[in-house]
């Protein structure tokens, strides 16, 4: 017969210290990086397990906010021998600069990770500026 042990003599010690702060009944918050390319911010949240239909991301003055929900899957009459994974809902907002063209982000999940892509906005675009010298126009970079 197969057997998994627990390797962790002290997991029931922390258990209940988790119990006490609450984070047992609140999750951490899911990680995040971001990184920019060019016109474009890329913001990476891990999300593993997370079923893509209790993702919801939302934009509102600016502020994003990600939630979504995992929720652990026992079969019938099974007997949980060890449940450290995080559920519940996980939330994180982020303040995104008024250069971030929030209109036009595109929002995929794929192997556990949601990947926004929010490009820069057109006005926080460098661009040229005409100016007249001497009654004629030049170009220059604004």
């Amino acid at each position: 017969m197969a057997m998994l042990l627990r390797t962790d003599p002290f997991r029931d010690l922390d258990r209940v210290f988790e119990q006490f702060t609450g984070t047992s009944s609140r999750p951490a918050v899911m990680h995040v990086d971001a990184e920019r390319d060019g016109d474009t911010f890329y913001v990476y949240f891990d999300l593993p397990g997370v079923d893509p239909g209790s993702i919801d991301v939302t934009v509102e003055r600016n502020v994003l906010q990600v939630k979504a929900e995992r929720r652990r899957h026992t079969r019938d009459g099974a007997e949980v021998v060890i449940s450290e994974r995080p559920m519940g809902v996980f939330s994180r907002q982020l303040f995104l600069g008024d250069t971030l063209d929030t209109e036009n982000l595109v929002a995929s999940y794929d192997g556990g990770v949601l990947t926004l892509k929010i490009p820069v906005s057109d006005k926080a675009k460098p661009r040229r500026i005409a100016i007249s010298a001497n009654g004629g126009r030049k170009q220059i970079k604004g």
